[in-house]
């Protein structure tokens, strides 16, 4: 296949001095995420009805599962040590806020765009069918779920630069100032009952880990003993939390009636960064020794290549799939969630959706790699900042609400505006080739 050349091509052209970890890291985080989300998303056909669940709702034993599968504090971690090694790169180039701000916007927000226009499109279609307003908002809003994380970590990239900034003058006492504040807001949340801070947490949580990817870069998080004496007390923090405190088990999604570790973020997500990136970093050594097989690396470059185009569109190939079996007669999902039958056949189930995902992948990826022209104008910072904000601000509606529904008359249509027009002002459309 020729996109396989190319990933090998440019895999064989890799700088000696890349940490090739970081993006194994970036590519497996992303791979588990979507898994943990095909298998949390649940669809069940009896007596010619489709019943959509959540099986963390439907069967809580299972919580425990999101402690391997939550791994967004990895994401955050690796997209720190990313961000790093940009500014670093940028600096040496005598590049400002605004040349370095492209590049890394353009990547973010082109398949953002894409996927955003692509359902708007298919909601438009949908109403024009007469398809009931409950079903659009319901397929667009599960659709879109996944632009929530990519709204946070845009505001991330936008505050990098002075997080950065942070980190180098405090140090470790920068992630600890954030783990307080996020503390902080969780003792107004559960304590006083005054929830409207928690919100905050979205920054505090996020920031926190953003931070230890700078640590890594550094190189500051100490010998593999260390690391798994970090790991362990990562853990021990967790469960305390979750055993003895008032946080829910499971690390994604709300299946406790009110209560979420993510909605908002809570400082269990600290402690889960910590326990997992404790393990991992620990074995970045011999790790590094097996990426340096040109195959296995090459498969790596591939995936980061495409790594936003396979996660933002996994929830429509889902929704897509489950659809095609429902108007077939329940072929494929007549077996209840939860049971020992439903998890015998979920490898089929992940393959299957795999198999889907990677052509669609393949198809919409040339979005996320598109350059810029080389004689378009890098736009002003402001401008950039505030195009982005109004993108964040309109996919995070998106994503709470969908399409075909909303609070008050038009405002799902007003948000997809505030889309395309952060699109405009951010120089994101006068930028394609």
């Amino acid at each position: 296949m020729r996109i396989w050349s190319m990933a090998s091509d440019m895999a064989a052209k890799t700088p000696p001095e890349r940490n090739r970890y970081v993006d194994f890291l970036r590519a497996v985080s992303i791979l588990v995420v979507v898994v943990g989300h095909w298998l949390i998303a649940t669809a069940w056909y009896v007596d010619g009805e489709l019943t959509p669940g959540h099986l963390l709702k439907s069967h809580a034993q299972y919580q425990w599962l999101t402690w391997l599968f939550q791994v967004m504090p990895i994401f955050f971690i690796v997209g720190g040590y990313s961000n790093a090694v940009s500014l670093e790169s940028a600096k040496r180039k005598g590049q400002g806020y605004a040349d370095w701000l492209v590049t890394r916007l353009h990547r973010l927000m082109s398949p953002l765009l894409v996927l955003v226009i692509a359902w708007a499109c298919v909601a438009g279609v949908m109403t024009l069918m007469g398809v009931r307003p409950v079903v659009i908002e319901f397929t667009s809003q599960a659709a879109l779920i996944p632009t929530w994380f990519l709204a946070i970590y845009i505001t991330l990239v936008l505050l990098a630069p002075v997080a950065y900034k942070f980190w180098r003058r405090f140090g470790f006492l920068s992630f600890w100032i954030f783990v307080g504040l996020a503390a902080l807001v969780d003792v107004l949340f559960f304590a006083a009952d005054i929830r409207w801070p928690g919100w905050t947490n979205y920054f505090w949580v996020w920031l926190g880990v953003h931070q230890l990817g700078f640590a890594w870069r550094d190189g500051r998080m100490g010998s593999a003993g260390k690391l798994l004496i970090y790991s362990a007390l990562g853990f021990a923090v967790l469960y305390s939390l979750v055993h003895w405190g008032p946080y829910p088990q499971a690390m994604v999604g709300s299946p406790d009636e009110g209560l979420s570790n993510t909605l908002p973020p809570k400082i269990t997500l600290f402690a889960l960064g910590v326990f997992q990136f404790g393990l991992l970093l620990a074995i970045e050594g011999p790790m590094r020794r097996l990426l340096s097989n040109v195959k296995l690396w090459a498969a790596t470059v591939l995936i980061n290549g495409m790594i936003m185009t396979l996660y933002l569109w996994h929830i429509t190939v889902l929704i897509v799939i489950v659809s095609l079996a429902y108007f077939a007669g329940g072929f494929g999902i007549g077996i209840e969630p939860g049971t020992d039958a439903w998890w015998m056949t979920r490898p089929l189930w992940i393959g299957v959706l795999y198999a889907v995902l990677l052509p669609v992948t393949l198809l919409m990826s040339p979005f996320e790699r598109l350059p810029r022209r080389k004689d378009a104008p890098v736009p002003a910072a402001m401008r950039q900042v505030g195009g982005a904000l109004m993108i964040c601000l309109g996919v995070a509606y998106l994503a709470l609400f969908g399409f075909g529904s909303a609070p008050l008359p038009y405002l799902d249509i007003f948000a997809f505006f505030t889309v395309v027009a952060g699109s405009w002002f951010s120089g994101l459309l006068h930028g394609f080739r």
